[in-house]
């Protein structure tokens, strides 16, 4: 059997007339995986900075609540989404449903971090200075934890950008439409595609998080 090789004329691994002619499905493909993880992002944040800052406040909130959140991150996300569509159908809640909840952990265990290390100086020079409790937290606690919370998004960022690729078992895959039909129809072109263009989409989305934490937090720099 003859071997094949890189870019052979029968299956090349890009096919360009194939991608010029199948431009917006590619483009529509990476909007909705693109709009699919901002979502779920945000959803977790919303739910977790409010979690995080409690559980920071109560201690013995801490282990009921990442408990949970293990509990459900250990979850494999087809089981997941199998056991959510009979309620929620096939549906953009179904995916963001199980997407949020798993950024929720990461991003949880970050907020709680980085509050705790707040160094305790801080914290007893805003009491002398009058801060009351919440204006302690939002003017002072919350700024210097930023730098774990930026680092908690980074990840949950990169980590949804590659699980919504599992969301093509309910039709909402995004680029993971692409890499399915590719590996069904044993064509190379659109898995190629799919799977260039998610590693590309994680790598954009990590640098641009770095950069926006060099913007918001200067003086966590490396001197």
């Amino acid at each position: 059997m003859a071997r094949r090789v890189f870019l052979d004329g029968v299956d090349p691994w890009v096919n360009w007339s194939w991608l010029s002619s199948h431009v917006p499905t590619v483009l529509a493909d990476l909007e909705q995986h693109v709009v699919l993880t901002v979502i779920a992002v945000i959803g977790g944040l919303v739910i977790a900075l409010p979690l995080g800052v409690a559980a920071y406040r109560w201690t013995g909130l801490r282990l009921p609540t990442l408990g949970t959140f293990g509990v459900f991150y250990t979850i494999p996300s087809l089981a997941l989404f199998a056991l959510l569509v009979p309620y929620t159908g096939i549906s953009g809640v179904t995916a963001e449903i199980a997407l949020i909840g798993y950024n929720v952990l990461i991003l949880l265990r970050n907020v709680i971090v980085g509050l705790d290390e707040v160094p305790n100086d801080v914290l007893d020079a805003a009491d002398g200075m009058g801060y009351r409790p919440l204006a302690r937290l939002l003017r002072v606690e919350l700024p210097l934890a930023l730098p774990a919370i930026i680092a908690g998004v980074r990840v949950a960022t990169v980590s949804t950008i590659g699980i919504v690729t599992i969301a093509w078992v309910i039709g909402l895959g995004g680029l993971g439409e692409l890499i399915l039909q590719g590996y069904i129809e044993s064509f190379h072109t659109p898995l190629v595609v799919g799977s260039a263009l998610c590693v590309a989409l994680a790598l954009t989305a990590d640098l641009g998080l770095a950069v926006v934490k060099r913007l918001a937090v200067p003086w966590a720099r490396p001197a």
